[in-house]
């Protein structure tokens, strides 16, 4: 930062006025921060504001005169090269001495006659030849003193202004929307390297930087943000305006295929067959850990970004998770199989654990897949197919109660789904897998409430029992007179399916009496019509 001192004519002490200044090998250039040059404004209302019982404000005339007036012996403390923003309306850098001003005052539009005005010098001063005049929000106007030669190589924009006409001695840009980027980019002309001076930056500022040197037409320096963008993490909700303002590039000639390589893939690489490869990784994992984890993360993504979902990738997808659930059935049958023989009991536990460990292992895979279906609405085949396992229902009670209650977690997963409407079975296949399925659940229940911390008994005994009540009557009385017989011995150590009995018993005992008074009701009613008549 530098700070400069400007003398006034009328001996009271000068404001002093703060401004970032970088240094390059050309010279020196400053850029007035966006907090410039709104204290600059804010300061300019103030002073704008008439005062009770003050004297009328000096007009604009005589303010430019006084900055334009300062003895030589004050402005001989002032680098020649450095631009200044003082308390007064105007700056005026030395190279503006004898430099044509801008159009005059009573030329321009009216709102611009209270805008307030900050000097910029690039380069050698002395060797200026051309003032740029942005116009921004806020009453900002900026005066640039710039050189013809750099401007005109290095953007096409200011060589197409040059060559319109000659001489040219100002150029004006109204409506500058971001005047504190347009001034720093006009700097980077007069930098080697570029590249250089945007690390300093952050995304945001560079992606500010990127869409003004692209209106300029300044290649070197679109090139070097799309190099720096290319290179630098995005953070957040930066990816999406990388993105947005890279879609938004004019010309085709800058290259910016490396960049979106970040976030689109070749079309040689679907995302089903990656998709079907992570699933594979995640199912095959032996660590605990990382296996847990990664299932959470993987379930969680395929919900918020509904892949599976989607019309052209739905079918791709089901295949890919059917076709793990009929591996992981096989293998569970197969452990459950070799833990069912008679010489399986007689071995030691170094040999019993791993295969018990293995049905862990396929159950957690299988539950894992059901809630992934479910969650997909497409858990009506997985429903078929757990209701025809007769011979894995019945191997259930060879495996002890806590390697085998994840396989209880399965069934009770399809439940859920059929009772919150997520599948929907044929009634043949709801019958039968309640036949199946619904006894060994009740057999592992207790221990599903007490070893199994993310257990929901409530979801689970209202799934159980809407699943119930989808059937025929008589089924319905079939199933829920079996389960009130195993309630009635074990007590909380079996599901609690008083709900769906209660409506079994209104539909069975209630409703064909209602109905028959309704009924009766009816033709009395059409009896007194018809004797009325008569």
């Amino acid at each position: 930062m530098a700070e400069f001192k400007v003398g006034r004519i009328d001996g009271l002490p000068a404001k002093i006025r703060s401004v970032p200044v970088a240094v390059t090998p050309e010279g020196l250039w400053c850029c007035p921060s966006q907090a410039v040059l709104q204290k600059t404004v804010k300061n300019h209302n103030q002073q704008a504001r008439p005062k009770v019982g003050a004297s009328p404000p000096a007009s604009k005339a005589s303010s430019v005169q006084r900055a334009t007036t300062i003895s030589s012996d004050k402005r001989s403390h002032s680098t020649p090269t450095r631009s200044k923003v003082n308390s007064d309306e105007q700056v005026c850098s030395p190279a503006d001495a004898d430099a044509p001003d801008p159009p005059k005052v009573a030329q321009m539009p009216e709102n611009r006659q209270k805008q307030h005005k900050i000097s910029v010098g690039f380069g050698q001063l002395q060797t200026s030849d051309l003032k740029v005049v942005l116009y921004g929000r806020e009453g900002v106007a900026v005066k640039m003193i710039v050189h013809k030669n750099i401007l005109a190589e290095n953007s096409t924009f200011f060589a197409d202004k040059l060559s319109s006409q000659s001489p040219v001695p100002f150029i004006e840009v109204p409506d500058c929307e971001d005047v504190e980027i347009f001034v720093e980019t006009v700097g980077l002309m007069y930098c080697k390297d570029v590249k250089q001076r945007l690390i300093k930056q952050n995304v945001p500022r560079v992606l500010r930087i990127f869409k003004v040197a692209e209106s300029l037409g300044f290649a070197a320096c679109v090139v070097s943000c799309l190099d720096y963008l290319e290179a630098v993490p995005w953070v957040g909700e930066e990816e999406e305006n990388v993105i947005s303002s890279i879609r938004q590039i004019h010309s085709e000639n800058y290259g910016v295929s490396p960049l979106l390589k970040r976030v689109t893939s070749e079309p040689t690489n679907p995302p089903n067959d990656t998709l079907a490869h992570i699933i594979e990784l995640v199912l095959k994992s032996g660590e605990d850990r990382g296996r847990r984890e990664m299932k959470t993360l993987v379930l969680k993504l395929l919900k918020e970004s509904n892949i599976c979902s989607t019309n052209g990738s739905a079918d791709s997808c089901a295949v890919t998770l059917y076709s793990s659930c009929r591996n992981c059935l096989e293998s569970l049958l197969t452990l459950f199989r070799q833990a069912s023989d008679p010489e399986f009991a007689e071995q030691s536990s170094d040999k019993k654990d791993p295969v018990f460990r293995q049905i862990t292992l396929q159950a957690d895979n299988l539950l894992w897949l059901a809630e992934i279906l479910a969650d997909m609405k497409d858990a009506e085949e997985l429903a078929s197919i757990w209701a025809s396992q007769e011979e894995l229902a019945r191997l259930h009670s060879t495996v002890p109660v806590m390697h085998r209650h994840l396989v209880s977690c399965v069934t009770a997963r399809l439940f859920i789904a059929i009772g919150r409407g997520e599948a929907l079975p044929p009634k043949c296949t709801r019958r039968l897998l309640l036949d199946v399925w619904l006894q060994p659940l009740m057999d592992d229940y207790n221990w599903l409430q007490h070893g199994c911390r993310w257990f929901d008994r409530g979801v689970v005994e209202e799934g159980i029992g809407q699943t119930i009540l989808t059937l025929p009557l008589e089924d319905q009385q079939t199933v829920l007179l079996a389960w009130l017989g195993k309630f009635l011995k074990t007590g909380d150590g079996c599901p609690n399916l008083q709900r769906a009995f209660e409506v079994w018993w209104r539909r069975t005992f209630v409703r064909p009496y209602a109905e028959q008074q309704r009924q009766q009701q009816e033709s009395s009613s059409s009896s007194s019509r018809h004797s009325g008549r008569s």
